[in-house]
């Protein structure tokens, strides 16, 4: 039997039909990956770390064979062990690189690839002679991806073993810089004498800019960059005096960077000049570069694996508690975003970005992956992740990363005075992409995002339903293209003059409307509302929202009229269908209504009604009263109803009309105090009770006498409200007052849910945050005016002990007890005034109109009339307009950074697990259970940031 088993061990093996001997052995025998926890004080020079670097074909095998409890148990048991581990990959890595072997050619034929096969699983005297240097180089980084995330989750802090690992520099013989370059495998300077003149058109348009003179100075196509030789050159001087070598985690970054650029390896061989293999060549035609290096579909998935090792030296960030974040910033990124050369900083930032923007490109697949691409159900008949979706979605990734970092010193700065901006010492990545200024580069990111945005649109109201696939990338794609938005004023101006500028805002609106009913998306929701925010501040927004949408979106979203209407039927979608749990985002999209509000132009009879159902909703005492922050949201819509009074009431007659019929709501809001809104609050919870009784037969006609008779004296006051509900049903608002109790029951319904929108405040404008509802300056009135205006009222309302049980005890949520105090404090400042006076002056004409002509032609006579109103001498002049903007605080900042590492660590999940089951400080991770469907739908929630919960719940939940 021993005999049978030893010749099946010498049986060559080409195609693997014995199975993987020497990876099982790996995971099982005491040899293998159990030796690095069991021995201690392995030599670097043992043959027991060959096996890490030739064992492994794939990155599936190294995520499978070796586990973070693996490193977790050696880190305890023998963390020497995992010190050598690291010291042992990253020498053999940047020996490889510099190696004149690496990169090894990729076979040409299928012959010379079955040889290769066959060699690689005889493994006889040939198999040994023929080393693969691109894949050795290729199983370094799989094993440093798997290993350093279990060291980064030590603790919070960057750990002893980490600073004595990756960051001691020790000391060398020789020059310090030789020994850098001869470590990282330097490139000669010929190489970019030849590219110099179709790289770097990125140009500093301010030649005085200080930061550009230092860092970032004009250089046109004659200039070209800094030789390899000057990589560094001034950090290391006082290397130099030292006599120290670079650290592991800064050769690291060095190497990973030549490897992006490296021919037969992640670029076209035909670019190579003489024998120098490193090449900085940005990857693809766009931003920074003039000229295509030629196709490189073969070298994806090699740019892949090199990126995600860049990813996961970044996401060093995820282990730091939010609380830390700007006090302990990651090291690695730290070091990437401000120590780089111009070059480097430049040449990675323009691949990345050319890489991404340039997905949906005709050619930037391969012919068949673009045939098959076109195909419907493809995505259903293909197993596995397309190659170049894979590369598209971790450079966006990256992208992100880099451009969101403000941690520690990487904070923008800013002069007195001044508005804070990235500079080349803070963040050189947000520094160069704040200074892009070309037209042509502006028209091609914009195309390529609007692009991606199609590509989502298309795969979500097509002939064949689930024919393709949505686009596993679009969150990256929203969250740059905002990065790209707060950075670049220029691009954020080129884009709203732009005929594609209402088209970016319609998809984000209709992306959002699609997965506004997902918890695990409602991260990307909030960032949808705070860009809407931002792009209706701009006045070149406002004036094209009178303009039809040309937008291809789901049929199930199109609203007939303009831009305009579509805008308010898509916020009163947001806030009328999500049952309150998206309390978060209502502020920053009713700001959003109210800032583009002095621009609407003959909104529609159903726009009109929306925004009258929104202030129904709000002015609804159930929702007004449960919660501090609620009367803000009633605040904001009236302040756009003022701007459409003051700023377009004669073109605005349907909502206009809508304002007058409603009169009776706005007067009474102007008298409102704790003791009505209780009532009101009680008699609604009565109804509801009856009509349970009375659906469940236990209903009498006693029994609701008794009562009708408790309701106090609120009620002929409710009677007016119905039948005005009723008059106003005759305009064409139709389903008004349904819509509007549904709109009250969704918002009623928000429970705990509704906890996120007082942390949330800090996150809008300084002036929605920090000043008072009533402080907005009123402007001087004439004395026929001032004499219509609301009169003050008492302080002290009529409050029976009942009421006052009731506010005690089921009004508020959270603890939260409303008082006539705090109901005076914000009634007295809401900007009634202008309406009030509107509908004193018009209310007594429509209806004299009304009375003296009969049904069928009064509704047109009205509008006719309404078209032509002039209230000039009774309204103030209008003051200047001031959009409420949206502001960066250290929360938002954290929050987005949470979101951003959210999206990234649900990637991962899939198929590789980088980080999964590892101690993430940074948001709290919770697991759903495994059901039948993609990744990203199976993850209930990531959360993200110090918003949405307590110190409490900054843990983390991991599946054990």
């Amino acid at each position: 039997m021993d005999n049978l088993k030893m010749f099946t061990q010498k049986l060559p093996d080409p195609f693997n039909l014995l199975g993987d001997q020497p990876k099982l052995a790996f995971r099982s025998q005491p040899s293998g990956v159990a030796k690095l926890a069991t021995t201690r004080n392995i030599s670097e020079k043992d043959l027991y770390w060959e096996q890490y670097v030739v064992l492994f074909d794939s990155a599936s095998d190294v995520f499978t064979l070796i586990t973070h409890n693996d490193v977790r148990r050696a880190l305890y048991e023998a963390p020497e062990n995992v010190a050598t581990l690291i010291r042992v990959i990253s020498a053999r890595l940047f020996n490889l690189v510099s190696d004149h072997t690496f990169p090894a050619p990729a076979p040409s034929s299928v012959s010379s690839l079955a040889s290769s096969i066959i060699r690689t699983g005889t493994g006889g005297a040939a198999g040994a002679g023929e080393r693969n240097a691109t894949k050795e180089v290729l199983n370094c980084i799989r094993v440093l991806q798997r290993v350093l995330p279990a060291v980064f989750e030590i603790e919070s802090e960057p750990s002893r073993f980490e600073r004595e690992v990756l960051w001691k520099r020790v000391p060398v013989p020789g020059s310090a810089a030789e020994q850098e370059r001869t470590a990282s495998g330097a490139a000669g300077s010929a190489v970019d004498e030849a590219s110099a003149q179709a790289q770097f058109v990125i140009e500093d348009e301010d030649e005085s800019d200080e930061d550009g003179d230092e860092e970032g100075g004009a250089r046109t196509p004659k200039d070209p960059p800094r030789q390899p030789e000057q990589r560094g050159q001034q950090q290391a001087e006082p290397e130099k005096a030292k006599d120290t070598m670079p650290s592991i985690a800064e050769r690291l970054f060095s190497c990973l960077i030549d490897l992006m650029f490296c021919c037969g390896f992640t670029l076209p061989t035909k670019i190579q000049v003489d024998h120098y293999k490193i090449n900085y060549v940005i990857w693809y035609k766009g931003v920074g570069s003039t000229t295509d290096p030629g196709p490189s579909y073969q070298y994806e998935t090699n740019k892949t694996e090199v990126l995600r090792l860049l990813l996961v030296l970044l996401s060093r960030q995820i282990y730091v508690p939010p609380s830390a974040l700007f006090t302990s910033p990651s090291s690695y990124t730290l070091h990437f975003v401000q120590n780089l050369p111009r070059r480097d900083v430049l040449t990675v930032l323009c691949s990345l970005m050319n890489t991404a923007v340039n997905a949906t490109h005709p050619g930037s697949a391969n012919m068949m992956g673009t045939v098959a691409g076109r195909l419907p159900y493809n995505h259903l008949l293909m197993k596995g992740e397309d190659p170049r979706t894979s590369l598209v979605s971790i450079c966006f990734q990256v992208l992100c990363v880099l451009l969101d970092f403000q941690s520690g010193p990487a904070r923008d700065a800013g002069a007195e005075g001044q508005a804070s901006g990235p500079t080349a010492k803070t963040n050189a990545f947000r520094f160069f992409i704040a200074k892009l200024h070309r037209s042509s580069d502006f028209a091609f990111i914009l195309d390529g995002v609007v692009s991606i945005f199609e590509t989502e649109m298309a795969s979500l109201h097509g002939l064949l339903p689930g024919s393709k696939k949505s686009v596993l990338y679009m969150p990256e794609a929203v969250i740059f293209l905002w990065k790209m938005l707060e950075l670049n004023k220029k691009f954020r101006a080129y884009l709203l003059d732009s005929e594609k500028g209402m088209d970016v805002m319609a998809y984000l609106l209709c992306y959002g409307l699609e997965i506004k009913d997902k918890p695990e998306q409602h991260g990307m929701c909030r960032v949808l509302s705070y860009m809407i925010q931002s792009l209706s501040a701009e006045r070149t927004f406002g004036l094209k929202l009178g303009s039809p949408l040309r937008a291809q979106i789901p049929q199930k979203w199109v609203t007939p009229g303009t831009v305009g209407d579509f805008m308010i039927h898509s916020i009163y979608s947001m806030v009328a269908t999500t049952s309150g749990s998206l309390n978060s985002l209502y502020p920053a999209l009713i700001i959003a209504l109210s800032n583009s509000a002095p621009y609407f132009k003959n909104l529609s009879v159903t726009s009109s009604a929306r925004l009258l159902q929104l202030f129904n909703a709000f002015a609804n005492p159930s929702f007004l009263l449960s919660d501090e922050g609620h009367p803000r949201l009633l605040f904001f819509v009236l302040e756009a109803f003022n701007g459409v009074l003051m700023y377009g009431l004669a073109e605005n007659p349907n909502l206009v009309y809508a304002i007058l019929h409603a009169h009776k709501q706005f007067e009474d809001l102007g008298t409102f105090t704790l003791a009505r809104g209780l009532r009101e609050i009680r008699r609604i919870q009565q109804l509801k009770e009856e009509r349970a009784a009375q659906a469940k037969g236990r209903g009498s006609v006693d029994k609701g006498k008794r009562r009708a008779r408790d309701i106090e004296e609120g009620a002929p006051h409710e009677e007016k409200a119905r039948l005005l509900q009723r008059e106003l049903g005759s305009l064409d608002l139709a389903r008004s007052t349904e819509s509007t109790e549904a709109l009250h029951e969704s918002l009623t319904r928000a429970g705990s849910r509704d906890e996120e929108l007082t942390s949330t405040r800090p996150l809008m404008s300084p002036t929605v945050a920090d000043t008072q509802l009533g402080s907005s300056a009123a402007p001087a009135v004439s004395e026929k005016a001032r004499g219509k205006m609301r009169a003050g009222r008492s302080l002290s309302g009529d409050m029976t002990g009942s009421l006052e049980r009731l506010a005690a005890s089921g009004v508020g949520r959270n603890g939260f007890v409303p008082t006539q105090e705090w109901v005076a404090s914000w009634q007295q400042g809401l900007p009634l005034d202008t309406i009030l006076l509107v509908i004193s002056e018009l209310l007594p004409k429509v209806q004299n109109l009304k009375s003296s002509l009969s049904a069928a032609t009064a509704t047109s006579a009205i509008t006719d009339m309404l078209r032509s109103a002039n209230v000039d001498q009774v309204l103030a002049k209008p003051p200047p307009l001031s959009p409420r903007r949206f502001m960066w605080s250290e929360a938002s900042i954290v929050w987005l950074t949470s979101l951003i590492w959210g999206e990234i660590y649900v990637r991962g999940m899939t198929p590789l697990g980088i980080w999964n089951n590892t101690a993430v400080r940074l948001f709290y991770v919770k697991h759903a259970q495994a059901q039948q469907r993609q990744i990203t739908e199976t993850v209930t929630n990531v959360v993200g940031g110090l918003l949405g919960r307590t110190e409490s719940t900054q843990s983390v939940a991991r599946r054990q």
